[in-house]
C-alpha cells in the first residue's frame, strides 16, 4: 500500500479552517489545498488544473486520495453541518481529462473498495461526527452560485451539489488513484431552505464546520493507514 493524500477544499482556508491541513499532515498524509494556500492566490473552481494538482501525489508514492469538499444540500433532510461520503457524481457538461488520447474514453468514478474503506473506518466508532453514507454529487461550472430554478433541476437528480469533487475525481482515476471523498454541507442550496442563500451565513457556517472537520480527520487519518 502506498501513501495516502488528503486534499482539502475551500473549508479548510479562512479564520475557521487553519488547523484542518495541520491535523492531515499530523498524520503522514501528504496534503494538496486545490484552491491554493497561505503561498498562492485563490484558485476559483472552474480555474483549477487537477492534473498539475494529483501528478505529484503520484510521484510522492500515494496510491489514493481522501478528498474533502464544501457542498450544498439539495434535499431537506441533508442538513447543515453533515458530512457525506458520496457513491457516484453528474458532470455532464465536462470534458476535463489529463489524456489526450483514445485511452482518455475510460469509466470514471469513486473507487468503491477504497470509498467503503473510509465507511467503514469512520462508523467504526473512532469518529463521533455521523457520516451519510451514498448520495449523488451534481458538479457545476461556477463559480457563481445556482439559480433557484437550476437548483429545482438539479434535485430532481442529485443530493449535493459542488464545484470541484467529480472533475478531480476524473483525473485521478486516470492517474491510477484510488479516489473517495467526504463532503462537509456548509449550506442548503439556493431555493432549498425558507430564504435565498447568503453567502454571509453560508461562511459563518463553513467556518463553524471547520472544527468539526478537523476533529473527524484526525480521528479518521490515522486508522486509513496515511504512510502504507
Amino acid at each position: 500500500m502506498g501513501r495516502l493524500a488528503v486534499i482539502l477544499g475551500s473549508n479548510a482556508l479562512g479564520a475557521g479552517g487553519g488547523g484542518i491541513a495541520a491535523a492531515a499532515a499530523e498524520h503522514g498524509a501528504a496534503i494538496v489545498q486545490r484552491h491554493g494556500g497561505a503561498d498562492r492566490p485563490y484558485v476559483l473552481p472552474h480555474e483549477i488544473d487537477h492534473a498539475a494538482n494529483l501528478r505529484p501525489l503520484v510521484e510522492q508514492g500515494c496510491d489514493r486520495v481522501l478528498a474533502v469538499g464544501s457542498v450544498g444540500s439539495l434535499r431537506p433532510e441533508i442538513e447543515v453541518g453533515e458530512f457525506v461520503c458520496p457513491h457516484d457524481f453528474i458532470a455532464l457538461q465536462f470534458g476535463v481529462s489529463s489524456r489526450t488520447d483514445a485511452s482518455a474514453h475510460m469509466t470514471p468514478g469513486f473507487d468503491p473498495i477504497w470509498r467503503q474503506e473510509v465507511v467503514a473506518v469512520w462508523e467504526s466508532g473512532e469518529v463521533s461526527a455521523p457520516l451519510r453514507d451514498g448520495g449523488v454529487y451534481w458538479q457545476t461550472i461556477g463559480p457563481r452560485f445556482e439559480t433557484p430554478a437550476e437548483i429545482r433541476l438539479l434535485a430532481a437528480h442529485a443530493d449535493l451539489v459542488g464545484m470541484t469533487i467529480a472533475a478531480e475525481c476524473i483525473v485521478a482515476g486516470e492517474l491510477g488513484l484510488a479516489y473517495a471523498a467526504i463532503c462537509v454541507v456548509d449550506n442548503l442550496a439556493n431555493g432549498i431552505g425558507p430564504g435565498a442563500l447568503s453567502v454571509a451565513e453560508m461562511e459563518a457556517d463553513r467556518q463553524a464546520n471547520a472544527g468539526r472537520l478537523r476533529e473527524a480527520l484526525s480521528a479518521l487519518l490515522p486508522r486509513l493507514g496515511t504512510l502504507g
